[in-house]
């Protein structure tokens, strides 16, 4: 599948992040469906999320190319990517009792 059949196929692509309450550190993970992913977290169908729930959606965003979402994946994963993310949702963090802002 190209690039353009992504577009005119109205894919849909998520990458989300997780914070857990319990052990204070995040999740980045990518799905085609944010709604029933968020739901398998909640439920501990999850591996690597299992024993650290309960687990707090704090960010997502949405593409229609599968690349664009996944290389975001990565970049959020990286110690850049996520020094990035959590600037720009310090105080969100805050609010959930993050100290490593």
């Amino acid at each position: 599948m190209n690039k353009t059949s992504d577009v005119l196929q109205n894919n849909k692509y998520y990458v989300y992040v997780l914070f857990s309450i319990k052990d204070h550190k995040f999740y980045v993970g990518f799905t085609t469906n944010l709604k029933n992913r968020l739901r398998e977290h909640a439920q501990g169908l999850v591996v690597s999320t299992r024993n650290r729930r309960p687990l707090k959606l704090i960010h997502y965003e949405y593409f229609i190319n599968k690349a664009d979402a996944k290389a975001r994946e990565v970049f959020l994963k990286s110690g850049f990517g996520r020094n990035q993310l959590k600037e720009a949702l310090k105080r969100t963090l805050a609010e959930l009792g993050y100290d490593n802002v």
